[in-house]
């Protein structure tokens, strides 16, 4: 099974950027799709981002689109998501996860099937 550890999280002004890192099991890394997800008190969780694991196609929800940025780097099992231009909405925790069948719609939370802890995100007013 994969094993995701999210770092990187913290709390950000308005306006501000973070960088998200999910550093993965050595050797299981590569024949995932990729995703980022969060989830805020009282809401369910909810897609942010994600990468296939070949063909560079990459994935955003409409509110992220032109501020989140993700990318992989295979060689060191790790995949990112670079935030900017934070704004209160997107708090939340912040969750790494992979998906394996190619059928399924990778902006669905239920197409995931591993999933690390998470990592706090707050961006204040």
């Amino acid at each position: 099974q994969v094993q995701l550890v999210e770092s990187g999280g913290g709390q950000v002004q308005a306006g501000g950027s973070l960088r998200l890192s999910c550093l993965a099991s050595a050797g299981t890394f590569s024949g995932y799709d990729m995703g980022w997800l969060r989830q805020s008190p009282g809401k369910e969780r909810e897609f942010v981002a994600a990468r296939r694991r070949s063909g560079g196609y990459t994935y955003y929800a409409d509110d992220v689109k032109g501020r989140f940025t993700i990318t992989r780097e295979n060689a060191k099992n790790t995949v990112y998501l670079n935030m900017d231009s934070l704004k209160p909405d997107d708090s939340g925790m912040y969750y790494c996860a992979t998906a394996r069948s190619l059928l399924s719609n990778i902006r669905n939370p239920g197409a995931y099937t591993s999933w690390g802890q998470g990592t706090q995100v707050t961006v204040s007013s």
